[in-house]
């Protein structure tokens, strides 16, 4: 990327002092229109017009290596706790940071030459700042400081002056609770990944870290903005109608890798448009345009007809071309071993983006024809697209996600979650009903409905079982069996809190999912008749993660669901691994909203397909969790044996032909819903003092089964 250098015209700052604002306006009164207008070439003075044309005629500050402050060593040990004066922020009842902007000053050194000159995303950024709900113009009440300074590209940057003129700045105190906006860092012929120059305990939003100088939790590591194309239409094109599979079109990667890629070509299995690499157009120096042997074509405008786009290390980890791939919408497969990806402490780049190791390169073509679904590769452009709009498309857009994530990082219970922050508008979806961020009262309890046909021994079992939780509310039996009634009130289990029956007209599994009167509590158990290994230390455990967690499916036997790229479709997948996107509904708790919603508005034939082929009712549970709220199940405790050793009928799940019916459930749902919306997770929940050297009777939770 060029320097950021360039003419912009008249930028308009807030009223940064209303005592000031007041003396201006008296000033007009007496001295008239052109006093006024002098004194607006002043930033900060209430409506004062800023412009690149009249920054020499703003206050100047002579930076003299004798006179001037010495230069606060970096601080590279900083971190939230150590380097963040967090008594600064939200004073008063504000639970939101206040930004305070230096006013503009013109630095000079001793013979009155500017030692940095400003840049139009400077003022970008500036502007954004000024505009935002963060700023204040009161400096004694200010969370975060931003220094006058352009630090932006540090190709142009005086060193030893710009670190003694930040050390001239009135609140400096060795930077602390100072941001510094850097996007270029480093030097040829080194390049560092960071913002070499004595900024003390600064915060640095800078883009092309690497794991070795971010400073986690500290440092805000940013896109490598690329103004050079703005006024080229972006990408829309749909993953379908672009031409190629994969574009490098970075000029200046290592020989070595392009090597690499040429070698693919070679390969009996790529076609034609399997990639293209592209390279300078020798001898000319104009960069909009690449070429591929004698063919010639415009940049970025070429990106545009790309699935994938190539992000390769250059002399700099952060590469403009990460930012020109989103702007087009093209998923980008970044290689770069070691980069902190852009806003990586909010989004999540797994979601949008490949990242492969260097040594992987020779590769690339084959993981991603292998890996990579057409269907993923559709919700991975559409995530492309939501991120660059949303977080990376103007200075302004990045300087306002910088700001958002101090904010949340300074006042977490008021932030967003993860999720949240990657979670795009669904036009077709509902928003999460269950909105409130409150925990579930504990003493509501829970109603256990249990779903039975003529299994009583084992239903007994359950209920001799159930009584035992503490947070136990109610029992409800839906006696599914038509042909046959339920026992008489005499002959149930003598337990001590209530124990209704409901006797169903049909035999459906979909019975398990209505919303009957009797349910009286917020949360519900859904259980099997069979699940009689379970504890009662288990199952309250698993009550209490669901309290925290009240809109989500919280359970115990783990599923996944994985895409079979061979017959292009979806597979259920019983096996133990590490991922889980489902959680059956055979043994878990959830709000009894999802009922409501389950029985009324399920959608297409899903209900109709479960009563008809009496299975996958958890499946379609699952969906329809996931899709209204966007996120996973959790799964608790170790346990993964469910089965039931003194019942007589045949173990369905370990039917070959039931998985390959659940399978089918899988895509068909799949299908109504129009995407998958099942999220896969590498998470469980457990007691803190589970597997501990500690003993069991001071546990609160100390018989949590076996697996």
């Amino acid at each position: 990327m060029n320097s950021f250098n360039s003419s912009f015209n008249h930028w308009r700052y807030r009223n940064s002092f209303i005592s000031l604002f007041i003396v201006l306006l008296f000033g007009f009164l007496l001295l008239g229109c052109t006093q006024l207008l002098n004194l607006g070439l002043f930033p900060g003075s209430g409506d004062a017009q800023v412009s690149l044309e009249s920054w020499s005629q703003w206050q100047e500050l002579i930076v003299d290596g004798k006179n001037s402050p010495a230069p606060s060593p970096t601080r590279l040990d900083c971190h939230y706790f150590n380097c963040f004066n967090v008594y600064r922020c939200g004073r008063g009842l504000h639970q939101q940071m206040s930004v305070y902007v230096y006013p503009m000053t013109r630095y000079v050194d001793e013979d009155h030459i500017a030692i940095k000159p400003i840049s139009r995303e400077f003022f970008e950024i500036i502007e954004a700042i000024l505009n935002s709900e963060y700023y204040t113009p009161n400096p004694e009440e200010a969370c975060i400081f931003i220094s006058p300074i352009d630090t932006l590209n540090e190709n142009n940057l005086r060193k030893d002056k710009i670190a003694q003129a930040l050390a001239m700045l009135p609140y400096w105190s060795e930077g602390e609770n100072h941001l510094l906006f850097n996007m270029l860092p480093g030097t040829p012929p080194l390049f560092d990944t960071a913002l070499n120059l004595d900024r003390g305990k600064a915060i640095i939003a800078g883009g092309g870290f690497s794991s070795l100088t971010y400073r986690r939790g500290f440092d805000v590591s940013l896109p490598v903005y690329n103004p050079s194309h703005q006024d080229v239409p972006e990408g829309t094109k749909a993953s379908g109608l672009r031409q190629w599979l994969l574009v490098s079109s970075q000029v200046n990667i290592h020989r070595d890798y392009r090597e690499d890629l040429e070698a693919q070509l070679l390969d009996e299995d790529i076609h034609q448009n399997d990639m293209l690499i592209l390279d300078k157009c020798y001898p000319y120096t104009n960069l909009t345009i690449r070429c591929h042997g004698s063919e010639v074509y415009q940049y970025p405008q070429i990106l545009d007809e790309a699935k994938f786009c190539l992000v390769i290390r250059g002399g700099r980890l952060g590469q403009t071309a990460l930012y020109d791939a989103m702007r087009a919408g093209c998923v980008p497969v970044i290689v770069a071993d070691g980069y902190v990806l852009p806003f990586s402490e909010v989004i999540d780049w797994h979601e949008a983006a490949i990242q492969i190791y260097e040594e992987d390169v020779p590769t690339v073509l084959q993981m991603i024809k292998k890996e990579v679904s057409e269907q993923r590769l559709s919700e991975m452009q559409k995530q492309v697209r939501w991120l660059y709009e949303k977080y990376f498309g103007t200075m302004k857009d990045i300087t306002l996600t910088t700001l958002k994530i101090l904010n949340d990082r300074i006042f977490p219970a008021h932030g967003k979650t993860m999720s949240q922050w990657n979670k795009r508008p669904e036009p077709t979806a509902v928003n999460n009903p269950l909105f409130l961020p409150i925990t579930a009262p504990a003493n509501e309890g829970f109603t256990a409905v249990i779903l039975t046909y003529d299994r009583l021994e084992s239903l007994f079992q359950v209920i001799q079982t159930m009584v035992q939780v503490p947070s136990l509310s109610k029992v409800l039996v839906v006696w599914n069996n038509q042909k046959k009634a339920p026992p008489q009130a005499s002959m149930w289990p003598k337990i001590n809190v209530p124990l209704k029956v409901v006797q169903t007209r049909e035999n459906k599994l979909s019975n398990r999912f209505y919303p009957y009167e009797e349910i009286e509590t917020e949360c519900i158990l859904a259980i099997d008749d069979d699940i009689n290994m379970m504890t009662a230390d288990e199952l309250e455990f698993g009550y209490q993660v669901w309290r925290e967690f009240p809109d989500r499916i919280v359970g115990f036997p783990p599923r996944n669901v994985l895409w079979n790229n061979d017959t292009q479709s979806w597979k259920y997948d019983s096996e133990w691994t590490n991922e889980v996107s489902m959680v059956l509904t055979g043994v878990a708790f959830y709000h009894k909203y999802w009922s409501y919603v389950y029985t009324t508005q399920l959608p297409g034939n899903i209900k109709e397909w479960v009563d008809t082929n009496m299975n996958c009712e958890d499946i379609a549970m699952n969906f329809l969790v996931a899709n209204l709220t966007g996120k996973a199940p959790i799964k608790v405790t170790p346990r993964k044996k469910f089965k039931c050793g003194e019942c007589t009928s045949g173990d369905l799940s370990a039917n070959e032909a039931h998985m390959v019916e659940r399978s089918q459930c899988v895509t068909h749902f799949t299908n109504v819903f129009g995407t998958m919306p099942l999220k896969t997770v590498e998470f469980r929940a457990d007691p803190v003092l589970y597997m501990d050297n500690f003993p069991e009777k001071l546990k609160l939770y100390d018989n949590m089964g076996s697996l």
